[in-house]
């Protein structure tokens, strides 16, 4: 076989594919039903993250085929990449080598991040939250063990995407609130949602922020819906595993 066609087979051999790279001139998922997944999101918000990015440091947390980790390899940082499966771990693996950068891939969930002993100048964290069946504890230790300034974050939101007012307290008698869709809420996905077993909490924008918040994360930016730029802020006030 030609060298084209040993990478054709390479490709097609670790499908399938849920991010659609372009290597030599071929798309891993050229028939993502999302389309052109995720080049066409990051075109959105690439601005946010400085171009040249050499000297720092970079952690994707659940990385699966490397989209993310390659670009920040390619602005020049060091990037340490995790995810849960080693079939994603095998495609970023492939794609990073295919295109020439370094990146220090392990098998890792996120719940294990304080084993890598060290903080990160930027943590990404795109496409995971709503996988998890403990996401605010995901949060916790990401800003207690690896966050060290910015984490660029998204997650899946569904119902109302506006902002109420919520106060400091609230007797307990008071139910109404609870009624307003506006409230920040984590929807719990029981069975499935779009066919997936492994989407289990879907917030809308006033929960996710909040959870963001609470974390101890501070918002600096939404350059698009669902998307944050975030930064440490002091201690959250609460114990942290």
């Amino acid at each position: 076989m030609s060298s084209r066609n040993t990478l054709s087979a390479r490709i097609r051999d670790l499908g399938p594919w849920f991010h659609n790279l372009r290597i030599e001139g071929m798309q891993t998922a050229p028939d993502h039903p999302l389309g052109d997944y995720p080049r066409f999101k990051w075109q959105g918000f690439r601005h946010v993250i400085p171009e040249d990015l050499s000297g720092k440091t970079v952690l994707d947390i659940g990385c699966n085929a490397g989209f993310y980790a390659i670009e920040m390899a390619q602005r020049g940082a060091k990037v340490t990449a995790i995810d849960a499966d080693p079939h994603y771990l095998a495609q970023a693996r492939f794609a990073a080598e295919a295109k020439g950068v370094d990146i220090d891939l392990r098998q890792m969930d996120v719940y294990e991040v304080a084993k890598l002993g060290r903080r990160f100048d930027l943590v990404i964290f795109m496409g995971v939250l709503y996988h998890l069946r403990h996401p605010l504890l995901a949060l916790d230790l990401i800003y207690k063990h690896v966050a060290g300034d910015m984490m660029l974050f998204q997650c899946m939101q569904r119902g109302s995407m506006n902002l109420p007012e919520v106060a400091e307290d609230y007797p307990f008698q008071e139910w109404d609130i609870f009624n307003d869709h506006a409230w920040p809420r984590l929807n719990f996905i029981e069975h499935r949602y779009a066919g997936d077993p492994t989407n289990w909490f879907i917030p809308n924008r006033a929960g996710m922020e909040a959870m963001l918040r609470s974390a101890g994360f501070v918002i600096d930016d939404q350059p698009e819906p669902e998307v944050y730029l975030c930064h440490c802020g002091d201690d959250p006030g609460h114990p942290l595993p």
